[in-house]
């Protein structure tokens, strides 16, 4: 009897495979297809270097979480590690809105992109069915969210490998072309600081390692695979995103990239004509729609997460018995993203996230330092090195560089994310009578 009334649960049904692939899918994604031109722009043939330097940036963090999700693999990662580092709930919860209100408007900014790579394709584009186009995207990648885990995890596989395959095909065709142009070539008026200003920029398409650590609950054996599948899809994607870097400087002047709109799919067309254009058209549609897909997953998974903590609503923390989905939260995710599907515009939500997701790896490898200080007699599966005795080289340097980061964005930016955070701040009091306001001990 007592099996029966037991609360369904997630299951664990992703293998470090499938684990890893979803973090490369969703590090990939829309970014280096978008953001290619304008990095370029601002670096020339050195955006190679640029890639290389974001990706450090990434693994500082990256880092942080592998030792941390061995330790505490849940759903809302982020939320549990600092509800374990600092007991304040206001800040777990406040962390926690944050990443959610940054993957809805991530996910609607990209269901956005793909329906215009759509709309462009079928030669007619007006707006309204480009809104229609994301609003339909929205809607089938949220059954399959709540079909189960087993078919997001199968469907992301199918479609990282298209989306990796449009990048290796420009890595190919770009071979015969290496070795033709200098490497070490800024744009003209640029300097080498350029470099560092563009990391902000380059770090949109490294963000999704860290939602590895968010669907923890369904990952076999999470405290070995959790730690590998993070630090396997940051080298992964470092590697073909310095590649492709190289290799489109090769085929075409870096001033043709910058001021492309579709930069890969014009590379394509000048090795291999028309029919290549095409062809990476499509593969675009499919990396948008893969970055929808792992962004409202993570998302309901955050929600989940929150609310079997009672830190939102308990309705949302609701599994159902037949799929061992949040089936609530995953509802409510899709509700939420298709709202601002009338209001986007990308570069500013772009910036929006990003600011969002530092502050996040701000406050995750804060919460390393402190729970190595606190609680050192904790079981750590993974153990980040160096340390100079308790304190982690690592994390220190990831807080560094994140909160040094933050200050390279402009006021629109921060005014976004403040009314992100004080709309936090008041659901969070008025919601007292629903949710626990108080760390449980």
């Amino acid at each position: 009897m007592e099996e029966v009334k037991k609360r369904p649960e997630l299951k664990r049904r992703i293998s470090l495979f499938g684990v890893t692939v979803y973090g490369v899918g969703n590090v990939l994604g829309a970014g280096i297809y978008a953001l290619i031109g304008e990095v370029v722009g601002i670096t020339g043939n050195l955006s190679w270097l640029a890639f290389i330097l974001a990706s450090v940036t990434g693994a500082l963090t990256g880092l942080s979480y592998a030792e941390l999700s061995a330790m505490f693999p849940k759903s809302a990662a982020e939320f549990v590690y600092t509800e374990k580092a600092f007991k304040i709930r206001l800040l777990s919860f406040l962390l926690g809105w944050i990443i959610i209100f940054s993957g809805i408007l991530s996910a609607a900014t990209v269901a956005l992109g793909f329906a215009g790579y759509l709309a462009a394709l079928i030669g007619f584009s007006p707006i309204i069915l480009v809104v229609i186009f994301a609003i339909i995207l929205i809607v089938i990648v949220s059954l399959i969210n709540f079909v189960g885990i087993r078919a997001s995890t199968w469907t992301n596989i199918i479609f990282t490998l298209i989306e990796a395959s449009g990048l290796i095909l420009i890595i190919v065709i770009g071979i015969p072309f290496l070795g033709t142009v200098n490497y070490f070539v800024l744009p003209i008026g640029g300097s080498f600081a350029a470099i560092f200003s563009a990391i902000a920029l380059i770090f949109f398409a490294y963000i999704g390692f860290e939602d590895i650590a968010n669907v923890a609950e369904e990952v076999k054996e999470p405290a070995r695979n959790l730690p590998r599948a993070i630090i396997y899809s940051i080298i992964i994607t470092t590697v073909l995103y310095c590649l492709t870097a190289l290799s489109v400087v090769s085929i075409l002047p870096y001033s043709a990239i910058a001021t492309s709109s579709a930069p890969l799919s014009d590379v394509a067309l000048a090795v291999l004509g028309p029919i290549g254009g095409i062809v990476m058209s499509f593969i675009a549609l499919f990396a948008t729609a893969n970055t929808v897909l792992i962004m409202m997953i993570v998302t309901s998974r955050m929600m989940y997460g929150m609310a079997r903590d009672k830190a939102l609503p308990e309705g949302l923390s609701k599994v159902s018995p037949k799929f061992r989905t949040p089936a609530l939260a995953v509802l409510v995710t899709m509700i939420l993203t298709i709202i601002p599907l009338f209001l986007a515009d990308i570069k500013t939500i772009a910036d929006a996230t990003v600011f969002g997701v530092l502050i996040n790896f701000f406050l995750v490898n804060l919460s390393l330092i402190v729970l190595r200080k606190k609680k050192p007699e904790l079981e750590r599966p993974f153990r980040l090195k160096p340390n100079i005795k308790w304190l982690p080289i690592v994390a220190l340097l990831g807080c560094i560089v994140c909160f040094g980061l933050l200050f390279t964005f402009d006021l629109l930016t921060i005014i976004i994310q403040a009314i992100i955070v004080l709309c936090g701040i008041v659901v969070f009091y008025a919601m007292k009578s629903k949710i626990e306001t108080s760390v449980r001990k």
